[in-house]
């Protein structure tokens, strides 16, 4: 019997994804939870289970395809059935029943799909237009019909991504865009922008064409990368933010760090992030307005009782933050253990998407790569997040002579609709002189 594979709901938000990987073959065995192939989403890259043993009848998809939840990808002959019934991951149909007598419905409940709209549901009536508008040698596949509702609406249409076939734009398309949009613009619930381009307040121009002064090449932007440039372009333009700085004299703790490290195995390396996780968690719960999230639809600031670490980590395919849950209930040892895994894990893009979900606050550090200080964008809907640069050695006055001393600047960025300058010098000041002197942390926790 033929069970048909669907691609699953892996996260809230998510709708689809692009196929990067297929792990196996037409007439391959596979057992069940064996890894069928791996889907890059716009939160993280998940590798699809089979629902049961048996042998791959037919693969329905190719690397490089988009492929939206409840979709079919293959087709699985499986090695046994429950008493009889089909497997609840298909619609299996007898083939023996005349063609008059219906198949069985199968037990999977699948999402109910919401009708087309007539200007759509013809695709042979209803051609996609490919010469009437073009945008630097690219083209909006849509219909005649669909480019009119974009029209009319005041919808600019190559800021929507299309989710048919090779990219196809339809009406229910557009008016996605046009109600995520307004959702933005009035302050009530945002989703997570995995259809438009880059949409809403912060849309591109149309560009120039650059091949008229040499020659250029294209390449797509990944999945981290689109929702990097809508995230932030989207903070950059609602939320007006302040930077401050500090320094905080690292040479004890560094000294400390040193020590534990020349005893301790790869995985447990005390790392200076895995410290300021600890700080930031202890400060967050001395000064709560920062573990916070602005709703004006409802004129209300919602304050967190958890606290959920960021943390940014450089990959291959763009920046991402995975999150540290609760570190305000661990230990800064459990901490660097937990960080420098999921800092593994997510580098090799095995992260999972609830990992990069939930966080209350972001640290962002650059101490590794370089530079003296930068201004981080705060992460939306959080309200803070910290910049980390390199420590470097400076001079410093003891009352009776200059002394080196190893001092590493810091950078807070804060929505200032929530924080006032004052607080956050403060906040500020507080992890600073927490790393400076522990002490701290029971003193002021």
């Amino acid at each position: 019997m033929s069970l048909e594979i669907i691609v699953p709901e892996v996260s809230d938000g998510v709708t689809a994804g692009t196929v990067i990987s297929i792990a196996v073959a037409v007439n391959d065995h596979v057992e069940e939870d064996q890894t069928l192939l791996e889907l890059e989403t716009d939160k993280a890259v998940v590798a699809i289970p089979s629902p049961a043993a048996g042998v791959i009848s037919e693969i329905k998809v190719a690397e490089g395809d988009n492929a939206a939840v409840g979709s079919v990808i293959m087709l699985l002959e499986s090695a046994s059935t429950t008493d009889g019934e089909p497997s609840s991951s298909a619609d299996v149909e007898d083939e023996t029943l005349p063609s008059d007598v219906p198949a069985k419905e199968s037990a999977t409940i699948q999402p109910e799909a919401e009708p087309l709209p007539p200007a759509t549901a013809d695709p042979v009536s209803d051609p996609v237009d490919l010469t009437s508008v073009r945008r630097d040698n690219l083209v909006a596949p849509a219909a005649p019909s669909v480019r009119r509702i974009a029209r009319d609406l005041g919808v600019d249409i190559y800021q929507v991504q299309g989710t048919g076939a090779g990219g196809r734009i339809s009406a229910e398309d557009v008016r996605l865009f046009v109600r995520d949009t307004m959702q933005r613009v009035s302050g009530g619930e945002s989703t997570i922008a995995v259809r438009g381009e880059f949409r809403g307040l912060h849309a591109q121009r149309p560009l120039p064409d650059f091949s008229k002064w040499g020659e250029i090449s294209r390449e797509p932007l990944s999945k981290v990368r689109e929702l990097t440039a809508d995230s932030m372009g989207y903070a950059w333009s609602t939320i007006p933010m302040v930077t401050q700085y500090d320094k905080a004299r690292v040479t004890e703790i560094e000294e400390f760090r040193r020590d534990f490290n020349s005893g301790v195995h790869t995985d447990n390396k005390l790392t200076m992030t895995a410290i300021l996780v600890k700080v930031c968690a202890a400060a967050l719960k001395a000064f709560p307005q920062f573990n916070s999230s602005l709703d004006l639809a409802s004129k209300e600031l919602i304050l967190k009782k958890y606290i959920h670490v960021g943390v940014a980590v450089d990959t291959s395919g763009g920046l991402l933050v995975p999150v540290i849950r609760d570190a305000n209930q661990k230990g800064i040892e459990s901490l660097a253990l937990e960080l420098n895994q999921m800092a593994a894990k997510t580098r090799e893009r095995k992260i999972s998407p609830a990992d990069l979900e939930g966080g209350t606050f972001t640290i962002s550090n650059l101490g590794g790569i370089g530079g003296t200080s930068f201004t981080p964008i705060v992460y939306a809907p959080q309200v803070a997040i910290l910049g980390v640069s390199r420590a470097e050695t400076e001079p410093r006055w003891n009352g009776q002579e200059f002394i080196p001393e190893k001092v590493m600047t810091l950078s807070l960025t804060y929505d200032h609709r929530v924080i006032d300058g004052a607080d956050g010098a403060r906040f500020l000041r507080w992890i600073c002189e927490a790393i400076e002197k522990p002490l701290n942390l029971v003193m002021k926790g």
